[in-house]
């Protein structure tokens, strides 16, 4: 199997989880982002990767939340994505988003701290 079909499939679950997610009743999903899938070779299993801003807590609330509605989100993804195969679903925590606001947040940190970088002329640097 090609590797250009993996993403495409990948990117349809994806597309499809994005919009189900908001189906979910369970009051602890919350604002769920689906940041991405990963499928095992043959695209029998997902893994799909999600990310919540909150404490650490709330995140593995929304994804053990997740997981308990994964067979209503895999029914949505055979209706809706039209695969001959459905893979079985498990969500994992992706604290990407959150690394990123961290890093940015030491970024604007330093900037303050230093005065940044738009306080010395062009022609007056070290």
């Amino acid at each position: 199997m090609t590797r250009h079909r993996s993403e495409r499939v990948a990117e349809a679950i994806r597309g499809v989880l994005a919009e189900a997610i908001r189906e979910v009743r369970d009051p602890r999903v919350g604002f769920v982002t689906v940041t991405g899938v990963s499928l095992s070779p043959d695209l029998r299993q997902a893994r799909v990767f999600v990310s919540r801003l909150g404490s650490d807590v709330e995140r593995e609330g929304a994804v053990d939340a997740l997981n308990h509605a994964a067979p209503f989100l895999r029914h949505a993804v055979a209706t809706r994505a039209h695969l001959r195969f459905t893979p079985a679903l498990r969500f994992v925590s992706d604290a990407a988003i959150e690394r990123g606001s961290r890093v940015e947040a030491l970024i604007q940190e330093i900037h303050a701290t230093e005065g940044g970088p738009g306080d010395q002329d062009p022609g007056t640097r070290e």
